[in-house]
């Protein structure tokens, strides 16, 4: 719901915002982006606001301190999305070392002498890490934009803050470490930030007491220290993440295989909004490598349209589907941003079509004009 209104989201990730929105040759890719999939009627962008170490166009360059530069780009992407009408999902650290993550962390508080282990794992549980992190997040929030006067956590231009991409706990198969830190963020999070959701980032494993676990891609996700249920059930999680990567996860090479894994997938997942957590469930990736043996444009399109059918279908009825955000969309000139999955969705007319469609369709649900 959204002004007490159904909000069935057609979406997508550009994680590049704020590093394109601090220099001025980069910055209009931005405003680009953002007019651009607005008008195909998209609602709502995953964006990374973080960016950790001493790298090129590092927020937090060492804990508590930033590159002001690089803050106001942030500041940039927030007033650009607010004056798109474009909503913003804003990703608070990486569990991978890409733009530094939790490894960065890590290496800050064994560095400092003040860390207790150098596993990654210790993010979740070092208690000079999670102070640090909570410090990140206070900044983050009682940011003032630069541009609009507004701080962060009262801006309705920001839909939600997500805690982690992707985390992982393998030194605690049994996920009682991640579950602590998930409830420990998820209130700290809270208690500066009343007015926006909150959600974890998993990828929407199942753990290996779960009786869902038969639906992983394979067994080894189940010890990788997540559980979709116990992870989402945390009281001061809004709505549960799920990512769908078929050409990831399976060894199969036949397309209509991994669709079909992706269309359970799916509906296992909306089955357990529906039924055991009673919230949202949002699928905010999914994507297809363009690096697949005999990949070909129809296989993407096939992908989106099998996404947008499970979405779309549940949602006439007011099921818990909230919606899906493919990963990940580019402007032209940015070749060496792609990841094998990125692409600029204009120029392909087919793809185009797709996604707009969904959005009219979405639209209708959620009563607004065509």
């Amino acid at each position: 719901m959204l002004d007490g209104r159904p909000f069935y989201i057609n979406g997508w990730n550009s994680y590049w915002l704020m590093d394109h929105a601090v220099e001025d040759h980069s910055r209009p890719r931005v405003r680009e982006m953002l007019q651009a999939v607005s008008k195909m009627g998209l609602t709502v962008c995953r964006t990374w606001a973080f960016s950790d170490g001493g790298s090129y166009h590092s927020l937090q360059v060492l804990p508590g301190q930033f590159d002001e530069l690089v803050f106001k780009g942030l500041d940039y992407v927030i007033a650009e999305a607010r004056r798109s009408g474009i909503r913003l999902i804003l990703s608070l650290v990486n569990n991978l070392q890409t733009y530094g993550g939790k490894t960065q962390y890590v290496k800050w508080a064994w560095k400092e002498g003040v860390g207790i282990s150098s596993s990654n794992d210790s993010f979740f549980y070092d208690p000079c890490i999670r102070i640090y992190f909570k410090d990140y997040i206070k900044a983050v929030l009682t940011r003032k934009n630069t541009i609009t006067g507004i701080e962060y956590r009262d801006d309705p231009a920001i839909f939600a803050l997500e805690l982690i991409n992707e985390p992982h706990c393998m030194s605690d198969p049994s996920g009682d470490t991640l579950v602590d830190w998930i409830k420990e963020m998820s209130a700290f999070v809270k208690s500066v930030d009343d007015k926006h959701l909150v959600t974890v980032g998993l990828e929407g494993f199942y753990g290996p007491k779960s009786l869902s676990s038969s639906m992983n891609p394979s067994a080894w996700v189940s010890t990788i220290g997540t559980d979709f249920i116990r992870d989402s059930q945390i009281p001061t999680i809004d709505f549960a993440s799920v990512h769908i990567y078929p050409d990831q996860w399976l060894s199969t090479d036949k397309v209509e295989d991994k669709l079909e894994f992706v269309r359970k997938w799916m509906l296992s997942h909306i089955e357990d909004g529906d039924t055991q957590l009673k919230k949202p469930v949002m699928f905010t990736e999914y994507g297809l490598s363009d690096q697949n043996e005999g990949f070909n444009l129809s296989h993407r399109n096939k992908l989106i349209k099998t996404t947008n059918n499970v979405i779309y279908k549940p949602a006439k009825g007011g099921r818990s589907g909230a919606g899906s955000l493919i990963w990940q969309f580019l402007v032209g000139g940015m070749e060496e941003y792609n990841d094998d999955f990125g692409f600029v969705p204009w120029e392909r007319s087919s793809t185009f079509s797709l996604i707009t469609k969904q959005s009219c369709r979405l639209a209708l649900i959620n009563g607004q004009p065509d």
